[in-house]
């Protein structure tokens, strides 16, 4: 969802830090967001993964969910009437990846969900928290007080450095596993932490008051070791690590299984026991894990130096044959000096190593299906 009028785009508490530090701004899911700075998208690319990048992403949609009996398991309980995943089965302290789906079975939005001990919590896609917000209120108002967190900042810091610089600040970052997530103080500010980002690399993601977020910004910017990243970067980062992209990747035409995000839906909700099924789209997604889905979310790797974007259509053959899939995510991976890609194509040319071609400026190009992530995650266990 793009605004075209300048004048009418959102700012997020960090807007004022962005432009003071040369950020190039555009409109993003209604939101006026930095693509880039003056050090550009591939330096701020390969800094992140050499060192530590500072986003801000307080576009992102914050809910909590506070189940009005006192007993968190009857939130947990409630939410896994609209996710595929295993919300009772979030430790405190913990946090999982899961998605909405609609009732046939398709993607509404993904997000992230943590159990505070009293509450859950929620991130959600910018440009879906309005109505995954409609959503949450619609179904689980019965059972759980949903509050939008509007006065919240998120900044998120990423990298192999990320734990050192944030350590100055928090006593607690070291000792944090991946998706670990709860309250702690950050530089004294009663901030929400969580180990995890959307790059691939370790890192964190801090929930702040709006009013202190340009003061805690700063902070972590004085260290020498961060430079602040872009929605350029995040974007190639978050296409080498395999992560999907809403609205690109999955939508409400993709079910879980097509997206190759089994992973995500724990065996205690799809097979057998009391608690498997019994969310939007069950029966569909079900039958897809049962019994495979025509099609799957693959990764690409083109042979030559040109990026094949978004919107390519895939062709078994060289020459003629109708298209077969079409590219969902693509461009230049800056840590492998080579492009690289996302894209659905039919089951039975899934497997990797399968060559196909993507059609470019009237050319078709030679790709092969390629493992994900094509750089490696570095998240700490």
């Amino acid at each position: 969802m793009l605004a075209n009028n300048q004048d009418s785009l959102k700012r997020t508490p960090l807007h004022s830090l962005h432009v003071s530090l040369g950020g190039k701004m555009v409109p993003f899911a209604s939101y006026d967001m930095p693509v880039q700075y003056p050090a550009g998208v591939l330096k701020e690319h390969l800094h992140t993964r050499a060192s530590a990048g500072l986003f801000d992403v307080s576009h992102m949609g914050q809910i909590a969910l506070r189940p009005k009996s006192g007993r968190i398991e009857d939130a947990a309980r409630a939410l896994e009437r609209l996710v595929p995943q295993d919300i009772v089965a979030i430790a405190p302290g913990r946090q999982r990846y899961a998605q909405f789906t609609n009732d046939d079975g398709g993607i509404l939005d993904d997000l992230m969900v943590a159990n505070f001990g009293d509450h859950l919590f929620l991130v959600v896609n910018a440009a879906c928290k309005a109505e995954d917000e409609a959503h949450l209120r619609a179904n689980l108002s019965g059972d759980c007080i949903i509050d939008s967190l509007e006065g919240r900042a998120l900044i998120a810091l990423q990298g192999p450095k990320a734990e050192t610089v944030l350590a100055k600040f928090c006593a607690e970052a070291p000792a944090m596993k991946f998706m670990d997530a709860g309250p702690h103080e950050v530089a004294g500010i009663k901030c929400f932490v969580s180990r995890s980002g959307y790059t691939g690399e370790d890192g964190f993601e801090i929930s702040v008051p709006a009013a202190d977020a340009e003061r805690l910004a700063k902070m972590l910017l004085d260290n020498p070791d961060v430079l602040p990243i872009g929605l350029g970067a995040r974007d190639s980062l978050r296409l080498e690590a395999g992560l999907c992209l809403y609205g690109h990747d999955i939508d409400t035409t993709t079910t879980p299984v097509e997206a190759a995000l089994e992973w995500s839906v724990q065996k205690s909700r799809r097979t057998g026991g009391m608690r498997a099924g019994g969310f939007h789209g069950a029966e569909k997604i079900l039958a897809h894990f049962d019994n495979g889905a025509s099609r799957r979310r693959v990764g690409l790797r083109a042979e030559g130096r040109a990026p094949v974007r978004e919107g390519a259509l895939l062709f078994a053959d060289s020459a003629g044959g109708e298209p077969i899939g079409q590219v969902t995510s693509g461009g230049f991976g800056p840590s492998l000096s080579a492009p690289v890609a996302m894209g659905y194509v039919p089951t039975q040319l899934a497997a990797l190593g399968t060559k196909l071609f993507a059609e470019v400026r009237g050319q078709r190009l030679p790709l092969a299906v390629a493992a994900m992530p094509f750089v490696k995650n570095t998240y700490k266990r």
